[in-house]
C-alpha cells in the first residue's frame, strides 16, 4: 500500500534495528483518513471471504478493527487484555507474548461474541513474532469459527511470524512488509 508505506518513510521512526515507531500515525495519535484507506484495502482484499467478524486485540488493534468493520458491515471483537468485573464469565482465552512489552498477556473473548460457523477476519497493526495471531487463531479455533483471513498493517518480514503463519495455511495480507532496518533506512520487501 503505498500510501502506508510513504507515511511510514516520512513519519515513522526507527529504533534499533527491530522497532518501527508509527504512533504519530497508527497507534496512539490516528490519521482516520489512513486508516479508512487501511479499511478499504482490507475489504478489497478479503470482501470474497463471507466475513460475519472481525476479531483483533486491545489496544491498537481496535481502531484498524473499526476500520474495515465499517467495509465489510461486520462487528468487531477485540480480546481484551485485562480480567474486569463487567466481563462475561464464559470466555475463550489464550496466552499472548508482546515483542513490544517483553510481556506475556491472559487474552479473553467473551463466548457470545465468537461463535461456531463465523467467518472470521484477524486484523492487527504489527506482526514481528506471530504470538498475538496465534492467540486469537486459537480463540476463533476453540468457538468452533474460521479463520477466513489476517490482515496486518506493518509486517517485519525479518522476524519469523509473518513466514510461521502462511506455512500453517492461512490467508495473510500485509499491508506493508518491513525486510530491515538498518541505520534509520526501512527497506521494504517488494
Amino acid at each position: 500500500m503505498k500510501l502506508l508505506k510513504e507515511r511510514i518513510l516520512n513519519d515513522g521512526q526507527t529504533i534499533g534495528t527491530d522497532i518501527v515507531k508509527v504512533d504519530s500515525f497508527l497507534n496512539h495519535q490516528i490519521d482516520v483518513n489512513l486508516m479508512d484507506a487501511i479499511g478499504k484495502e482490507f475489504y478489497e482484499k478479503f470482501n470474497n471471504e463471507g466475513i460475519t467478524k472481525i476479531l483483533t486485540i486491545e489496544a491498537s488493534g481496535i481502531a484498524i478493527g473499526m476500520a474495515a468493520a465499517r467495509y465489510f458491515q461486520t462487528p468487531v471483537v477485540f480480546a481484551k487484555k485485562t480480567e474486569s468485573k463487567n466481563l462475561d464469565k464464559e470466555v475463550y482465552t489464550s496466552e499472548v507474548f508482546s515483542f513490544t512489552k517483553n510481556k506475556t498477556y491472559q487474552v479473553r473473548v467473551s463466548k457470545r461474541y465468537i461463535n461456531p460457523g463465523d467467518k472470521v477476519l484477524i486484523v492487527d497493526d504489527f506482526l514481528a513474532n506471530g504470538k498475538a495471531c496465534q492467540g486469537l487463531i486459537e480463540i476463533i479455533q476453540e468457538a468452533k469459527a474460521s479463520v477466513c483471513g489476517i490482515g496486518i498493517v506493518i509486517e517485519k518480514g525479518f522476524q519469523p511470524g509473518g513466514a510461521e503463519i502462511r506455512e500453517q495455511g492461512y490467508k495473510l495480507e500485509s499491508l506493508a512488509i518491513i525486510d530491515d532496518i538498518q541505520e534509520g533506512n526501512i527497506k521494504f520487501r517488494g
